[in-house]
């Protein structure tokens, strides 16, 4: 069986011999869930470990957000500028808080 991966990182369902020779990609799923395809006599699964739903949960959530187009353009100078400060305990403190998000989820 031969599994082709989309562009966005994603796998096709198995296709039949009748859908192959067409020039589209019929049921393409751009779905991040935990899926479990069925193909005439064998069967494919996918499961998902609770890691990778958890990151999965995480980029679902961070999804909605808007960008703020004029906090970017303010960084963007003051890299230019090289006036822009880096805050380390900042970073540490972002990184422990999504670190405790994934692993609160598991």
């Amino acid at each position: 069986m031969n599994t082709t991966i989309t562009s966005n990182g994603l796998p096709l369902p198995p296709q039949t011999k009748s859908s192959q020779g067409s020039g589209t990609q019929q049921g393409a799923s751009t779905s991040t869930e935990s899926t479990s395809a069925t193909a005439g006599a064998g069967s494919d699964s996918l499961k998902l470990t609770a890691s990778a739903q958890s990151l999965q949960d995480v980029a679902k959530a961070g999804s909605g957000q808007q960008v703020n187009t004029q906090r970017v353009e303010q960084i963007r100078q003051s890299l230019a500028n090289g006036t822009y400060q880096i805050n380390p305990g900042h970073i540490a403190d972002r990184l422990i808080s999504i670190e405790g998000q994934l692993s609160s989820k598991s």
